[in-house]
């Protein structure tokens, strides 16, 4: 079989299976096979495939069907220019919260600390330790699970993380940061079953945000003023309908409190300053 028809018969049956961007996954899966970049595997449409690859490939197409996520099946994510392991113990990287890492590389202080919450993969306190190295960054996560993932994606990138284990500040509970952020948990529990067949399988911990989705951002609005330092800057991705609700949590202890969107122009994160 040759590269054209399996993909074809690949995209055929992805689309049975109600799978969005069929061909596009099918072309992805592909090219994870073959290590090979996609555009080149599109273009080779006359190669004809071993067995062994063949098998490999319709194989993961199979998964793709039964709807694992793309990124579960290829291992990896892109963020931020660097490719991060994911694995179904961690939320994956969206591009969404590239929003997020942008603001936190322009906010934090020359050689200052930075405290990075729910950290899952790693993602955000990966990249922004690489692309401020002057940082001293600190991650948090109550996964031991997604903080493996996290350690590896740090020493494959060759980025100096202190991933740490608990419960949001409990493993820093007597430290205090130059900057604080955290893509938490902001799904609504009742709107978990209606999400995304692909959304579903990752963990729900890293999606279930409490009864109106505010729960996590309530208890950092609380805590997170016994953690900043003067004049300290906290970070927060939010659900696109939910600037309002995290600024009015955040007006008792923060100022200049401000709503950050993202290239879909959806509000996507706000950035407050401690109050003095």
């Amino acid at each position: 079989m040759t590269v054209r028809e399996a993909l074809r018969s690949a995209e055929e049956l992805l689309l049975g299976a109600g799978v969005p961007d069929a061909r596009l996954d099918a072309e992805y899966l592909l090219a994870g096979v073959l290590d090979a970049p996609r555009l080149r595997v599109c273009l080779s449409g006359d190669t004809v495939l071993s067995e062994g690859r063949l098998e490999l490939f319709f194989s993961q197409v199979m998964r793709r069907g039964r709807r694992e996520p793309l990124q579960y099946i290829l291992g990896t994510q892109p963020f931020m220019g660097f490719e991060f392991r994911v694995t179904p113990d961690v939320l994956i990287p969206r591009n969404d919260t590239e929003t997020l890492c942008e603001q936190a590389t322009l906010c934090a202080p020359e050689g200052g600390t930075a405290l990075d919450l729910c950290t899952g993969s790693g993602a955000l306190a990966v990249a922004l330790k690489r692309l401020r190295p002057d940082l001293t960054v600190t991650a948090t996560d109550l996964s031991p699970a997604a903080l493996a993932v996290a350690r590896q994606n740090a020493d494959a990138l060759d980025a100096a993380v202190d991933f740490r284990e608990g419960d949001l500040f409990d493993p820093v509970w007597d430290e205090r940061f130059d900057l604080i952020l955290s893509n938490p948990p902001y799904i609504p529990s009742g709107e978990l079953p209606g999400l995304q067949e692909e959304v579903r399988r990752e963990p729900d911990m890293a999606l279930d945000g409490g009864p109106d989705g505010l729960c996590f951002y309530r208890r950092i609005a609380e805590e997170a003023p016994g953690h900043l330092k003067s004049c300290g800057a906290l970070l927060l991705e939010i659900g696109c309908d939910q600037g309002e609700a995290v600024r009015a949590l955040l007006g008792e202890g923060f100022r200049d409190i401000q709503i950050y969107r993202d290239l879909n122009g959806l509000e996507r994160v706000v950035k407050a300053v401690l109050k003095d």
